[in-house]
Order: C-alpha cells, then structure tokens, then sequence
C-alpha cells in the first residue's frame, strides 16, 4: 500500500509535464528484467541483498525536462541496509563519451519550490498592489451640467465597495498563493525519495529526479545509465529515452 501511496504522490507531482518522450529500459545481467507494469516500461534488478524496481513517474516525459522515475527498494537481507541518495549516480553515453547528470535531491526541489513561492510572492504583492491603486481612484467621478459646466464629485458609498471588492480579491489571491506553496512541499515531501534504513524485508520507494540527458541533435534516442546502489548492491539501469510514437 505504502508502494501505491507513493505512485500516485508521483504521478500528482509529474501531471502538469507536457508528452513529448518516452523511456525503455534494457536488462544488462542475468538478474535484470525488463517488463511493463499497468502498460509502462519497468526494470527489476535483484542482487545479494536488495531488490530495486524502476519505472517512469509519467507515460510520457517533456522533451528536454528532468526524467522523473519511481524507485521502489526492498531489503532482501536479514539485516539492515542503507540507502543514500548520494550513492545515486547517472551517466548520458554520447559517442564513445561518458557525461554526469546530476541527480535532483530532495532539498534542491524544496528549495526551488522556496524560490518559485518567492516569485509568486512577488507577483501577488504587484497585482494587490495594482488593486490598491484601482481603489485609490474609486469614487471620484464627473459630471455636466444642463449648461455644459463640468466638475468633479466623490462618492464614499462607491468607493467603500470598490475598497471591499479590491479586499476580497486580494485575499483570495494571497490565500491561492499559500495554498499552493503547502501543498507543492507537501508532495515534494511525501514523494521525492530520501535517505532511508530499509530493515529486513523492508519496501521503501519514491521519485528520482535526474538532470535532464543532453540533446545529441540527430533526432535519435538519448541513452542513459543510472547506477543505484543499496547497502554494498550496484543496480546499474540503462535506460533509452526519445520521441514518443505518434
């Protein structure tokens, strides 16, 4: 159930991705498989101690975005494994060379989320301000008379509802802005795989983000290796990613 809990956090967190590509994933050694799981690629790779399970957080990734997978983990051993998110390393192959992707950690996505509330901080704070000024004028009107005399009058009845009008719209502004920023950190926390003590028999599971792989301008598949290690266990995960089918 927790496993579940976990893909469908992911699947929330990754929704808003455009399609534009998608992963497959080739069994390296005897003790890989690749396979589909509920009509995605997928990859199980057992060793000594551990059992790792990939599959992509979304049918289909935005071309030139992060790689999102889900990673499920469990501790095949009678004693207690870690698992380090620093451990994880991921390599694009690009004509006989090797690159490092960085992988995206936990708190480099919270602290992206910080600066993405900051900037709609910003941007709340100019439209309030935008309505404050709008109230500032609020009441004041022109008239004519039958001689065509022109003046100026204020209306304290206009400009009371034009100020709670302006209020109103504020606060559901500023409320949707907070809202929002709760619960994005909410899913990142719940979601984004972390360090984490499997015990003996222990599932634990979550998103692994990865820098997105270089663009090799030939139009052709990007081709990826993805190293997870879980206590003294490497599961090396090659992974092929391009253009959806159309």
């Amino acid at each position: 159930m927790r496993i579940l809990a976990i893909v469908a956090a992911c699947i929330t967190l990754t929704g808003c991705m455009t399609a534009g590509e998608t992963v497959s994933f080739k069994a390296s050694n005897p003790q890989q498989q690749a396979l589909m799981r509920d009509g995605q690629p997928a990859l199980v790779s057992r060793q000594k101690s551990s059992l790792v399970l990939v599959r992509p957080a979304s049918r289909q990734l935005q071309a030139n975005g992060r790689p999102v997978f889900v990673v499920g983990i469990n501790n095949l051993s009678r004693q207690p494994i870690d698992f380090r998110v620093a451990q994880v390393e991921a390599t694009q192959h690009v004509a006989g060379s090797d690159f490092e992707m960085k992988i995206v950690t936990y708190e480099m996505l919270v602290q992206e989320e910080k600066n993405r509330q900051v900037a709609a901080a910003l941007l709340t704070g100019v439209a309030a301000g935008a309505n404050a000024y709008g109230v500032s004028r609020a009441g004041y009107g022109t008239y004519t008379t039958p001689n065509g005399r022109t003046g100026t009058f204020y209306s304290p009845t206009a400009a009371a509802i034009a100020q709670g009008n302006a209020t109103a719209q504020n606060d559901v502004m500023i409320a949707a802005t907070v809202e929002t920023g709760q619960r994005n950190m909410a899913t990142l926390e719940q979601s984004v795989i972390k360090d984490n003590t499997l015990m003996p028999g222990e599932w634990y599971g979550g998103q692994l983000h990865v820098a997105p792989p270089t663009d090799q301008g030939d139009g052709g598949p990007k081709s990826y290796t993805i190293i997870i290690t879980v206590g003294t266990d490497r599961h090396v995960i090659d992974v092929s990613q391009g253009q959806a089918a159309t």
